[in-house]
């Protein structure tokens, strides 16, 4: 799976271009996501014979989902608790040059 829309480059405006926090971000919000339809699975008895109630629910796989809602804007992070459990405050991101 490739992230095609939204694009890499605007998801990682949103986590000050982080990949990794971008990818925790992501990670946490899929899982959350995919909870909330296994827990509307067990209630809807049309879909009981599909083997990934996400995609049969939606129609996208949990990760892109998160994607979206972060390039939206709609799943962020609190600045302060992020650097606090850093114990530090981040560098600023320095594009490299590969020329």
């Amino acid at each position: 799976m490739s992230v095609v829309k939204p694009h890499i480059d605007d998801l990682l405006e949103k986590t000050d271009h982080n990949r990794f926090l971008l990818a925790s971000l992501a990670s946490k919000r899929a899982c959350d996501i995919n909870n909330m339809l296994r827990g509307q699975h067990s209630r809807v008895l049309a879909v009981q014979d599909v083997d990934d109630i996400t995609i049969a629910l939606s129609g996208k796989d949990t990760i892109s989902m998160a994607m979206e809602e972060i390039a939206d804007g709609d799943i962020s992070y609190d600045h302060e608790q992020y650097e606090e459990a850093l114990g530090h405050k981040p560098e600023a991101y320095q594009p490299v040059s590969l020329d």
